[in-house]
């Protein structure tokens, strides 16, 4: 399935979300383009004060689900674009059912592909690449369970997570293919992260090769 972007980086500021409690994906109209999956969007803004990241959970916010290509331009018009933040958030899109934690019994045994940004550059990579994941662009099966943009001060952070972190040959196509959809130059580099070592280390992105953490 393959969809254009309708984003406008000229419209007026948004706030982060616009809805103001979840909104669950309704059944798809009759000419809608239906989804594989269900996804559920959410975000995740760091509490004041000290933070176990074993608590992560209970602070992601659920906005909205979607099941057809129609709704996902519904909630994503409603979100306010990630280079045009200047907090520390997290936004995530997931399959149905998955949680956005390294524990979630999709995500215990996966990791997940790293992409560093210099500022100015997430929005649209982002965008990109949330299109490439609900339009099935990986072709890896069930192995794709979300992704995640990070934003923080000096850069900002894009993540695919998929299930299993032990099969080389389902990595390398996730990581091909995520090369190919953001247009990546040839010299951009990924990292990859089992979960069991971010559950060790208590950090999604911390404790990489510096080898291959230079910023696209």
């Amino acid at each position: 399935m393959s969809f254009q972007s309708r984003s406008n980086e000229s419209e007026e500021p948004k706030p982060l979300v616009k809805f103001e409690q979840f909104v669950p994906a309704s059944p798809p109209g009759l000419n809608d383009n239906v989804l594989e999956y269900t996804y559920v969007l959410s975000y995740f803004v760091r509490p004041q004060g000290k933070f176990d990241p074993e608590d992560y959970a209970q602070y992601v916010q659920p906005v909205a689900s979607f099941s057809s290509v129609e709704q996902f331009w519904h909630t994503y018009r409603h979100l306010k674009r990630p280079s045009d933040i200047n907090e520390k958030v997290d936004f995530h899109l997931f399959k149905e059912g998955i949680k956005p934690v390294w524990e979630d019994t999709a995500n215990r045994k996966g990791g997940k592909w790293i992409l560093r940004l210099k500022k100015g550059l997430s929005s649209r990579l982002w965008e990109n690449l949330v299109i490439a994941m609900i339009g099935e662009q990986f072709l890896v099966g069930e192995e794709i369970c979300g992704a995640v943009c990070s934003i923080r001060n000096q850069e900002d952070i894009l993540s695919l997570w998929n299930r299993t972190a032990d099969n080389p040959l389902i990595i390398n196509r996730v990581r091909d293919t995520l090369k190919r959809v953001l247009n990546l130059p040839s010299n951009a580099i990924l990292e990859y992260k089992k979960h069991d070592d971010c559950l060790k280390d208590q950090s999604s992105y911390r404790h990489t090769n510096p080898d291959v953490s230079r910023k696209y």
